[in-house]
């Protein structure tokens, strides 16, 4: 005899399961039976899941192919337990003999790019090769070299350290491409010319690269200092952020007061105006926070023990007016270090500051819906690398029946 669960029709289990709490739920039930595991996995429900449901912080990736699983007592500590045995962060199984370089991570994949060796600096190449892979299913997709007529296009690139002055990232997915198939993805290029700035685009859709956007520094309206040292300060250690359909750069390390913006709609550079305040050097974190308005995270002055948000008053990628939302306290005797931001969750590491040695005493999570704050991952000491947030399960690049 069919089980009375059987007998539900299928858009009265989506409902049953958006109610579920978390993605480690839902694989669970869709195993349960053929009927929950259609369901589960039809794009439409997905979509409209991962609306409603935070993704998941699985941990964080450094340098080397280091990940750092989130520890428990974190709720997302079981599943990057298991991200972490079953996973491939070494990338072993890209057919290469080079060594690859993580460059960003977005949805669970992760883009890297080839180093180059030491020989190959006085002939390098303006970009290096890129790679987009799923450590998970471990799955790649080797980007083709942008073209020489691309290439050619630059004004005055750098010389001898090209590759260094251009900074690769990955594009979130608006709901449109989405809907086309979970499997898209689109990279980001951008160079950092001595006279000018310069993206290229590369779609999975099309398989090429494409010359998106380019401006000079002049043309930004810029005073001379300002221009001087936003053109010559290195592009790999800028703080990058993302929000509706921008990205963000500030030089807030560096005392200036000014975001660099692309806008991936229209694909233009401009300048935007941080907040009037005297922002600290342990970075901030640009942010959605709804209605189209902009969100800022950061620290104030020489202190860093409390956060405050920002909300601008008015929409738009520029905004002129900004209002005190919020700040806080964090625990007094520490200093805390903003070392990453996504969508929806900020990364700090919290150091102990009466100390001459300053020993790292974990790194935290915290929502930027409810400001929870939560440990991660406690490591021996402070790695001053790049660190990467891994969030969510990725689709496969090859396959998009997957949760």
């Amino acid at each position: 005899m069919a089980s009375p669960l059987t007998e539900i029709p299928d858009h009265l289990l989506a409902e049953i399961f958006l109610r579920l709490p978390d993605s480690e739920d839902l694989v669970r039930t869709s195993l349960a039976c053929v009927s929950f595991y259609r369901v589960a996995t039809d794009d439409s429900f997905l979509r409209r899941f991962r609306r409603l449901h935070a993704p998941s912080v699985l941990g964080f990736l450094q340098a080397g192919g280091i990940f750092r699983p989130t520890m428990p007592p974190h709720p997302s500590a079981p599943a990057a337990r298991a991200l972490a045995r079953a996973a491939d962060f070494y990338f072993s199984f890209i057919p290469s003999r080079c060594h690859w370089t993580v460059q960003d991570i977005r949805d669970g994949r992760v883009l890297l790019a080839r180093d180059l060796r030491q020989e190959e600096w006085a002939l390098a190449p303006v970009f290096r090769d890129l790679a987009v892979c799923d450590p998970l299913h471990r799955r790649y997709v080797l980007l083709p070299p942008v073209t020489h007529d691309l290439a050619a296009s630059l004004e005055h690139p750098f010389p001898m350290v090209r590759p260094a002055r251009c900074k690769p990232f990955l594009v979130p997915l608006g709901e449109e491409e989405a809907a086309a198939g979970e499997t898209a993805f689109r990279v980001i290029l951008v160079a950092h010319c001595i006279t000018s700035l310069a993206a290229f685009v590369f779609s999975s859709s099309t398989g090429q690269w494409q010359a998106a956007a380019s401006k000079r520094w002049s043309d930004l309206g810029l005073g001379e200092r300002d221009m001087a040292e936003m053109s010559r300060v290195h592009p790999f250690i800028l703080s990058r952020h993302y929000a509706y359909g921008c990205f963000y750069w500030d030089w807030v390390e560096f005392g200036r007061k000014k975001l660099l913006l692309l806008d991936t709609r229209k694909m233009e550079f401009s300048i935007a105006n941080l907040p009037r305040r005297k922002w600290s050097k342990v970075g901030i974190a640009i942010v959605e926070a709804g209605e189209g308005r902009l969100g800022i995270f950061g620290f104030h002055g020489e202190t860093s023990s409390n956060l405050s948000y920002m909300v601008a008053r008015d929409k738009g990628e520029s905004p002129s007016q900004w209002q005190s939302e919020k700040t806080i306290s964090l625990d007094s005797g520490y200093k805390y270090f903003i070392r990453d931001a996504t969508q929806r969750y900020l990364l700090l590491t919290k150091i102990e500051a009466s100390s001459l040695e300053n020993p790292l005493v974990g790194y935290f999570s915290m929502d930027v819906k409810t400001l929870q704050l939560q440990r991660v991952h406690d490591v021996p000491q402070y790695l001053k690398y790049e660190t990467h947030t891994y969030i969510n399960f990725p689709p496969s690049l090859l396959s998009s029946k997957r949760i």
